[in-house]
């Protein structure tokens, strides 16, 4: 039988954090309008995006390149996610585990260089 009272230091824990992150969010808001500091005005509500008003529809299409280049970042991204853990242990882990990471890294060199040759990387 499980004893479920080791669980309530996490409950406890749990209740803070929340309490504590309910407080931080929606304290100031209530201060605010309670203040009078809530005083909305059409600058206040619109849209912000780099300093100026908004040009074209929030709808259209990117460019494909823009995804590519976001699916590379993904892409490397967890390579490094994987090299970290397997740098640390390569010694303890033999040889299978240097030659599995060696084929890993070799597919991604051969998917950055097809992603370079079709001009994934080029930007104007």
């Amino acid at each position: 039988m499980v004893d479920l009272s080791q669980y309530l230091p996490i409950l406890l824990f749990l209740g803070v954090a929340l309490a504590l992150s309910a407080t931080f969010v929606f304290l100031p808001m209530l201060v605010a309008r309670l203040t009078g500091a809530h005083q909305p005005t059409p600058e206040k509500l619109s849209e912000y995006e780099c300093g100026f008003p908004a040009f074209e529809d929030s709808r259209s299409q990117f460019d494909v390149r823009f995804y590519l280049v976001a699916i590379l970042f993904i892409v490397f991204d967890l390579e490094a996610a994987f090299l970290f853990p397997w740098a640390v242990t390569v010694f303890d882990l033999g040889w299978v585990a240097w030659i599995s990471m060696m084929v890993f890294i070799a597919e991604l060199a051969l998917g950055l260089v097809y992603a370079w040759k079709k001009g994934a990387l080029e930007w104007e």
